[in-house]
């Protein structure tokens, strides 16, 4: 069932024709069956974080994309939708056209972690986060995260916060990373900003997996409120279901390299941060001089450095 609304893009008329049932009865089929599909698949897909999994995915992240403590990329993406009655202009967004937003966190394999569904299109991806449960547990220290410890490599350093990362339009958090401004780049944060990209594109691949797979996302969703977002969940999980069954996960790249490695001479000596790790910037800056630090260095990374249009 979950195959052919999924793959005709919950088109009601086309799936009230192929059954041979009116609309509505369709409607309540399509409802129905997503909620089920979530309720069965969720526990066991799309778990809460525990403790034990936090470790692992940060484990995962430092293998593959050699950013260490780093727990997730969060992300949001708008769900294009027809207008809901009597709701006016809140769904509108800045792209211009309907939508709600769908808010997830992706672990290092393309897999969804976390996803807060529903909110206004008109919000900022900021102002979603903010509002979200996961937004809020972060923020009193809930969610199972782990404890701050010392990076690899760094067993004299200070305990370094575990974190999560996003693009400009998150707040800079001691456990949310953003980029620095484009504005105010030099080299050092031109190497952080391509380091962080590299687990903040897990996120976006899930996005585009799950997107390319279910052709229900291609074209307005013409539903209530309630039944886009059980399609939405439905998705959700079933893309973790693929992912994890069916799916292969990335490999770790081979990072012996046997091209001569340039280093900027003003980059070869890199300034030690401040051990005081109080606030968002200060963890920001500190992690950003720990890239520079030939031990965890990537081979092709200065290059980011000398030809910042890369």
């Amino acid at each position: 069932m979950w195959e052919i609304f999924l793959a005709t893009g919950c088109n009601f008329r086309a799936l009230a024709q192929h059954f041979m049932r009116g609309e509505t009865t369709v409607g309540k089929i399509i409802a129905e069956t997503t909620e089920a599909i979530w309720e069965c698949l969720q526990p066991t897909y799309l778990p809460v974080p525990s403790l034990e999994l936090w470790k692992n995915i940060a484990a995962r992240y430092d293998l593959l994309w050699q950013l260490p403590h780093c727990l997730g990329s969060i992300d949001g993406k708008h769900i294009r939708i027809k207008k809901f009655n009597n709701t006016g202009s809140r769904n509108f967004n800045y792209k211009g056209f309907f939508s709600i937003q769908l808010l997830a966190c992706a672990d290092a394999d393309g897999c969804f972690i976390t996803v807060d569904i529903g909110d206004l299109g008109r919000n900022s991806d900021g102002g979603v986060f903010r509002l979200s449960r996961l937004g809020r547990w972060l923020e009193i220290g809930g969610m199972n995260v782990p404890q701050s410890e010392p990076l690899p490599h760094d067993n004299e350093g200070p305990n370094f916060p575990y974190y999560f990362c996003g693009d400009e339009a998150f707040p800079l958090k001691s456990y949310l990373l953003r980029p620095y401004p484009q504005k105010t780049l030099n080299d050092q944060k031109r190497i952080f900003n391509y380091r962080l990209s590299r687990g903040r594109k897990s996120v976006e691949c899930a996005f585009g997996m799950m997107v390319s797979k279910f052709r229900v996302f291609e074209t307005p969703i013409a539903c209530s409120e309630s039944t886009v977002i059980s399609i939405v969940k439905c998705a959700c999980v079933l893309h973790n279901y693929i992912r994890k069954t069916e799916g292969k996960l990335y490999e770790s790249q081979n990072m012996n390299s046997q091209d001569e490695i340039n280093i900027p001479q003003h980059l070869t000596q890199h300034q030690q941060a401040v051990h005081n790790l109080s606030t968002a910037s200060s963890v920001r800056e500190y992690l950003s001089s720990y890239f520079l630090r030939p031990e965890v260095s990537l081979p092709w990374q200065w290059k980011y450095a000398v030809e910042p249009n890369i």
